[in-house]
C-alpha cells in the first residue's frame, strides 16, 4: 500500500466524544462559555483535531515549501522567477522574511523545503531538499507535472508531517514561496469552487492592471488546456500545479492522520486545503482558517471548506502571517481554560492586592469644563515625519509592498505615537478595568483576569466605581488613573465588567447598543446628548472611560480597546473628541472576528498580539537590499 493510500485510510473525523466531554467541563467551569465566542471553537476543533480534552499546549511547527512554475514565463507575476531562489536564501541565510519574523513572533520553529526551486540549492544552509523537478511545465502549454509526481508531492508532505509530529509538534503552519502560485492557486480554485477564472484571479504580488487581465487569460487557458476533474484532487494537482502546493496538501492530509491541527493561513494554503480535501473530505475536521486573504478567490475556498477567518488584517502574503496570528489565539484560548481548571481560588484578598489604590486620594471630586477643554484643546498628533520615516522603511521591506496589510499600516503609525521611528518589540503594556464596587466577580472573572490577562499584560489596575458615582467623578477617575499608566506604559488597554449581579457577559454591551446606536449600530447624532440619555448605574463608568481614554491619548499612548461596551464608549469619546482617533486601536470586529463577549480584557489582549506582530514584522525583517531579494519587475497597483 502506498504511503498515500496508507495515511488517507488513517483518517478520521473529529472525536466528537473528546469534544463533547470538553464542552461539559467548560460549562462546569465557567457559566456563560459562549461569551468566549470564536475562541470556544477553535478549542473544539483543537480537542476535535487531536482527540485530547485535556488540551496540550500547542506546539507549532511553520513549513514554508519552495518551488518554481512554468507558468511564470506568462509574465503573470511582478517579479522573476529567480526571486523564489532570493527568497528561499532570505529565510535560510538573511532570515529576514516575513516567515521568519511571525515564526519568531508565534514562537513557532520554522523548516524551509525545496520542493522544487528551478536553481541548484545545494549551498543553502538547514535546507530541506526534496526536489522533484526544477520547476514545473507551463501549465498554460499542458499539465503542469505528471499524475505520478503529483502523489511525490504530496506523499513528501505527508513525511514531513510524519517527521515532525514525531518530534513533538502537534500545529502546523504551512506557508509557500513559488513565483506564479497564485495563477496555480487561482486555477485549482476556478476548477473545484465552479467559478469563473475572474472571480478565482487576484493581484497576487500586487500586479498592474494590465498584468492582472493577462493573469485572468492565463487561468482561463490553463483551464481550457487541461480541463481537470474537480472531483478529482490529484488530478486537478497535476495539470494546474505546483509542488509546493502538493506538499501543503500532503502536510494536512498527514497531520490529519496523526491527530494534529493545521492553521492555514491564506489564498494558496486555501488552494492547497482543496487538493487535500478532495483526497480526504476528513481533513476538514483538522483545519482552521486563519484570515480573508486580499485574493478574489479565497472567500470562494473557504465557502468551500466551511471555514470562517478569525482576522481581517488584509494580509496578501502566503508565508504563514495570518496562521501566526491565529495560533497565538490558539495559545491564549488554551491559556483561558488552564486558568479556569487552577484549583487554586481567587479570593478578595488576592483580588486586592493585583489592584493599584494609589488613585483613591488623589481623584479630584469635581471636574471642570475647563480641565476637560485643557485635555481636549491641548491633545497631540501623531508625529508625521516618524510616521513616514517607518512607512519608507516597511516599503523597503523584501516583501510587496502594502502585502501584510493592516501591520503595516499599525507600525507606521505606532512610531508616530511612540514618537519611535521603529518601535522595538516587547513594548509595556497596561491594562485598566473599570467595575462596580458592590458587584461580585465571579470566581472565573478572577482567573481570567488574574491569570490569563496578567499572562499578556504587564500590569494590571482594577478600579472598583461606586454605583452612586456621578459623572464629573467618575470622569476624574479615569483621567487620573489613564495619566498615571501613560505616563510609563506606550499602551494601555482599557476593559470594563458587567455592573449587575446577575448580568450575563454581553449585557453592559447589549444596554449601551440599545441607548446609544441606531437599528444599523451606528451611534445617534446628538452628541451632547449622549450622557442624558443613559441611566443613572451607567453614567459613572461611561465617564470614567471616556476619562482614562482622552488622558492616556493626551500622553501620546496607544490606547488597545476591549469588548463590545468599550468599543461603544471609545467611539463616543471619539465623537466628543475627535482628537483622540488616531490613538485608538478599535480591535473587534475590525481586526479580529471572534465575537468574545466576555468583558474584562480578553479582546484587548488579542489586540495586543497584533499590535506585537506589527512590532516583531517591523524589527524581524530585512530590506531586499539587506537579503539580496530581487525587486518587483513593475510598478503595478500598490508597487
Amino acid at each position: 500500500m502506498s504511503i498515500l493510500a496508507e495515511t488517507t485510510a488513517k483518517i478520521a473525523p473529529a472525536d466528537e466524544k473528546a469534544i463533547a466531554e470538553f464542552r461539559r467541563e467548560l460549562a462546569s467551569l465557567m457559566s456563560n462559555a459562549d461569551s468566549l465566542g470564536e475562541l470556544n471553537n477553535i478549542l473544539c476543533t483543537y480537542v476535535g483535531a487531536t482527540g485530547r480534552s485535556d488540551l496540550p499546549a500547542p506546539e507549532k511547527c511553520t513549513i514554508i515549501a519552495c518551488a518554481d512554475h512554468g507558468v511564470a514565463a506568462m509574465n503573470v507575476s511582478a517579479y522573476p522567477q529567480k526571486t523564489s531562489l532570493d527568497m528561499t536564501a532570505n529565510y535560510l541565510i538573511s532570515r529576514g522574511a516575513a516567515a521568519n519574523a511571525m515564526a519568531n513572533f508565534a514562537d513557532s520553529r520554522l523548516v524551509v523545503v525545496d520542493m522544487g526551486i528551478a536553481a541548484d540549492t545545494s549551498d543553502l544552509p538547514e535546507l530541506i531538499n526534496r526536489k522533484i523537478a526544477f520547476g514545473t511545465k507551463n501549465s498554460a502549454e499542458g499539465a503542469a507535472m505528471t499524475r505520478d509526481e503529483a502523489v511525490k508531492s504530496i506523499e513528501t508532505g505527508i513525511s514531513l508531517a510524519n517527521e515532525y509530529i514525531d518530534a513533538g509538534y502537534n500545529v502546523f503552519l504551512p506557508g509557500e514561496m513559488g513565483i506564479a502560485n497564485t495563477t496555480a492557486s487561482a486555477a485549482i480554485c476556478a476548477a473545484m469552487c465552479r467559478i469563473s477564472p475572474k472571480e478565482a484571479t487576484g493581484r497576487g504580488t500586487n500586479i498592474s492592471d494590465e498584468r492582472l487581465k493577462k493573469k485572468i487569460g492565463v487561468v482561463e487557458r490553463i483551464l481550457e488546456v487541461n480541463r481537470p476533474n474537480p472531483d478529482d484532487g490529484i488530478d486537478v494537482l497535476a495539470k494546474t500545479g505546483g509542488f509546493e502546493l502538493g506538499c501543503i496538501a500532503g502536510i494536512i492530509l498527514g497531520a490529519s492522520a496523526k491527530n494534529a491541527l493545521v492553521i492555514l493561513d491564506g489564498f494558496n494554503t486555501g488552494a492547497a486545503a482543496l487538493i487535500a480535501c478532495a483526497i480526504s473530505p476528513f481533513c476538514r475536521d483538522h483545519l482552521l482558517a486563519s484570515h480573508i486573504a486580499a485574493e478574489e478567490g479565497h472567500k470562494h475556498i473557504l465557502k468551500k471548506l466551511n471555514l470562517s477567518p478569525f482576522i481581517d488584517l488584509r494580509l496578501r502574503l502566503g508565508e504563514a502571517c495570518g496562521s501566526s496570528v491565529v495560533a497565538c489565539f490558539l495559545n491564549a484560548a488554551v491559556n483561558i481554560v488552564g486558568a479556569l481548571r487552577n484549583n487554586t481560588k481567587s479570593s478578595d484578598d488576592d483580588e486586592d492586592e493585583n489592584e493599584d489604590e494609589q488613585f483613591l486620594d488623589d481623584v479630584p471630586e469635581t471636574l471642570s469644563d475647563v480641565t476637560f477643554n485643557f485635555y481636549t484643546n491641548t491633545m497631540p498628533s501623531p508625529d508625521g515625519t516618524l510616521i513616514k520615516k517607518c512607512r519608507d522603511r516597511i516599503d523597503k521591506l523584501a516583501k510587496p509592498r502594502f502585502s501584510m496589510g493592516l501591520l503595516e499600516e499599525l507600525a507606521a503609525h505606532l512610531a508616530g505615537i511612540l514618537n519611535d521611528e521603529r518601535p522595538q518589540t516587547e513594548i509595556f503594556f497596561s491594562m485598566l478595568v473599570f467595575c462596580g464596587n458592590k458587584r461580585e466577580p465571579t470566581e472565573a472573572e478572577k482567573k481570567i483576569t488574574f491569570s490569563f490577562v496578567q499572562e499578556y499584560s504587564d500590569e494590571i489596575t482594577i478600579f472598583p466605581l461606586d454605583d452612586n458615582i456621578a459623572p464629573m467623578p467618575a470622569f476624574g477617575c479615569g483621567r487620573a488613573l489613564g495619566e498615571d499608566l501613560s505616563f510609563h506604559s506606550p499602551v494601555v488597554g482599557i476593559a470594563v465588567r458587567e455592573l449587575g449581579a446577575e448580568d450575563a457577559p454581553g449585557t453592559l454591551a447589549r444596554r449601551l447598543k440599545k441607548i446609544l446606536t441606531d437599528e444599523n449600530g451606528r451611534l445617534i447624532d446628538e452628541t451632547d446628548d449622549m450622557l442624558r440619555r443613559l441611566p443613572k448605574d451607567l453614567k459613572g463608568i461611561f465617564s470614567a472611560v471616556i476619562g482614562a481614554i482622552i488622558s492616556a491619548a493626551h500622553n501620546s499612548s496607544l490606547i488597545v480597546l476591549d469588548g463590545e461596551a468599550t468599543d461603544i464608549i471609545a467611539r463616543c469619546t471619539e465623537k466628543l473628541c475627535p482628537q483622540v482617533r488616531p490613538f485608538v486601536l478599535h480591535v473587534q470586529p475590525k481586526l479580529i472576528k471572534t465575537a468574545v463577549s466576555f468583558e474584562g480584557g480578553i479582546v484587548a489582549c488579542l489586540g495586543m498580539m497584533i499590535v506585537d506582530a506589527a512590532l516583531f514584522m517591523l524589527n524581524d525583517m530585512k530590506t531586499f537590499a539587506e537579503t539580496n531579494v530581487t525587486v518587483a519587475l513593475d510598478c503595478g497597483e500598490g508597487l
